[in-house]
């Protein structure tokens, strides 16, 4: 079954971090977008982590997941920052944190589970 292909997660991490790259550089794409696709990326990779998760249980530790990332965001100790400047650093933990991110990063997870959902129901309605 495709729900626990590991291969499939990975592909759409990939294609998500490169949707998510070109969003902060193309002008003109709201910076909220580069959000949402952070947490799309982070629930494939909780998919691809943990395969046998619910739905339910991999849309929960996504969010706990982004939402610790972007709390921690308001812990200043030097060497956290130090990464923060970087580019991965700034990429994969944010440079502040906003409330607003929260929200979007909801609307990530919720948007990846059910897209993942619709995409695996259209599957198995063909597979024999």
């Amino acid at each position: 079954m495709l729900k626990n292909n590991r291969l499939f997660y990975f592909v759409l991490i990939i294609l998500t971090i490169i949707l998510g790259i070109i969003s902060r550089k193309i002008e003109g794409i709201p910076t909220f977008f580069g959000d949402i696709l952070y947490a799309v990326m982070v629930y494939f990779g909780m998919c691809f982590l943990f395969p046998n998760y619910n739905q339910k249980q991999t849309i929960i530790l996504a969010l706990l997941f982004c939402y610790c990332i972007e709390f921690l965001q308001l812990y200043k100790a030097e060497w956290i920052v130090a990464i923060r400047k970087t580019s991965l650093g700034h990429y994969a933990l944010g440079q502040g944190f906003l409330w607003s991110d929260l929200a979007y990063y909801t609307i990530g997870v919720l948007l990846a589970s059910i897209s993942t959902l619709l995409t695996l129901k259209k599957i198995n309605k063909f597979s024999i």
